[in-house]
């Protein structure tokens, strides 16, 4: 019982310094570049999805919640859906009132560490505390039910969320948010991150055009989607589902890529 009381302190204080320095980068990139932020990219794209609607900013790191707690208990250790995705996420969340708008909650530094360090406190402590009492045989069973839940609401549930979120952001944004996550789902199996990318270039074309700034992104995010094929070997296995011999060298670079 001592063990768990000083997991439960160590897991509150550490939860409470990552979660302030998390909602506190996480509201700082949207002040990028006159002001220096902490996060990744992934990050403000998601937030940017889910619209300052508070349900599904709950409902987004809920989803990856129960992925983390999956990985704690049967692994123990904490993933990086906990900083990047539950956190931020839920701590707008929490500011979210009504009259509230984004700018008053998930773009203010300040509100979003305070709430960062409560719910980083409370996560954190939550999911460290129930791995060190759940006894190891019980760990296996949990993991069994938890992973495939998880993966089922990451892979199934998230894309048709994020897609209806894109069509609810505009024409634009519903159709790049259509064929990106499209590709994003043959290519790299799950339609979120697609998604995200048709958002943001749909909203970036509605509010600015085509500038320097959009093409630069559509030319990126192209080049992004090109790679990845590269890399898992889309190619090849196109090539193969037309019954077409594989060039030499195309497998030749790719096993030099690849070994």
């Amino acid at each position: 019982m001592g063990g768990i009381v000083v997991i439960l302190i160590k897991s509150l204080i550490i939860g409470a310094i990552v979660g302030f320095g998390v909602g506190a980068g996480a509201a700082r990139m949207f002040h990028a570049p006159k002001s220096q932020s902490m996060g990744a990219f992934r990050t403000i794209g998601e937030m940017n999805a889910c619209a300052g609607d508070r349900a599904s900013h709950f409902s987004f790191g809920l989803g990856f919640f129960f992925n983390a707690w999956a990985s704690a208990v049967g692994a123990g250790a904490l993933t990086q859906d906990v900083d990047h995705r539950i956190i931020p996420n839920w701590s707008v969340a929490v500011l979210l009132r009504k009259g509230k708008t984004i700018e008053e909650t998930m773009h203010n530094p300040f509100k979003m560490s305070i709430a960062g360090a409560i719910v980083g406190a409370i996560v954190v402590a939550f999911l460290s505390t129930t791995t060190a009492s759940i006894p190891e045989g019980l760990r296996n069973v949990a993991l069994e039910v938890l992973a495939p839940a998880a993966d089922w609401l990451i892979n199934m549930a998230m894309p048709v969320i994020f897609w209806l979120a894109a069509l609810d952001a505009g024409k634009r944004s519903g159709f790049w948010g259509t064929i990106f996550g499209g590709l994003a789902h043959i290519i790299m199996g799950n339609a979120v991150p697609g998604v995200v990318l048709g958002i943001l270039v749909g909203k970036g074309v509605d509010d600015s055009g085509w500038n320097n700034i959009t093409k630069i992104l559509m030319t990126a995010i192209i080049v992004l989607f090109i790679l990845s094929a590269f890399f898992r070997g889309i190619d090849i296995e196109l090539i193969e589902s037309l019954n077409l011999t594989v060039p030499n060298w195309l497998q030749g670079l790719h096993n030099l890529i690849n070994p």
